[in-house]
C-alpha cells in the first residue's frame, strides 16, 4: 500500500518499507497516563520539538477533559494553549479542528456509542 500524500509538505519519509515509522511527522499526539506523564512533558516534548517537521505536539489528559496544544510558530518558537470541554483544538498544519467534547464523548456521555 502506498503511503498518503501530504498536501503542501511533499512525500512523507518512513524509516523502513513497512511504513510504520514516520520520520517527519507534522503532528504528534500523546495520551497522558500516570506512568508516562512526566516523560511525555519532559524528554519526549524536548525530542519532538527538535524534529524540524513537527508543527504540533498534543497532550491529551486521560482522566479529565483537557487537551494541551504546543504549536511551533513560523519564527521557530512554541506556544502552549489549553483546551477544555467546550474548546476546539486547531491543528493548522493539517487543516483539522477537534472538539474537546468529541474527544471525551464517552467520558462525558457514558451511554454514547
Amino acid at each position: 500500500m502506498r503511503p498518503p500524500r501530504r498536501i503542501g509538505y511533499g512525500e512523507p519519509t518512513f524509516g523502513d518499507d513497512a511504513h510504520d515509522t514516520l520520520l517527519d511527522p507534522l503532528v504528534v499526539v500523546e495520551v497522558l497516563s500516570d506512568s508516562t506523564e512526566a516523560y511525555d512533558r519532559g524528554k519526549e516534548l524536548e525530542h519532538y520539538r527538535g524534529i524540524a517537521s513537527v508543527r504540533h505536539y498534543v497532550l491529551v489528559a486521560q482522566d479529565q477533559p483537557l487537551v494541551e496544544l504546543y504549536t511551533r510558530r513560523s519564527d521557530g518558537t512554541w506556544t502552549l494553549s489549553d483546551h477544555r470541554v467546550d474548546g476546539v483544538v486547531t491543528l493548522s498544519a493539517v487543516g483539522c479542528e477537534l472538539r474537546v467534547s468529541e474527544i471525551y464523548r464517552k467520558l462525558l456521555e457514558p451511554d454514547a456509542a
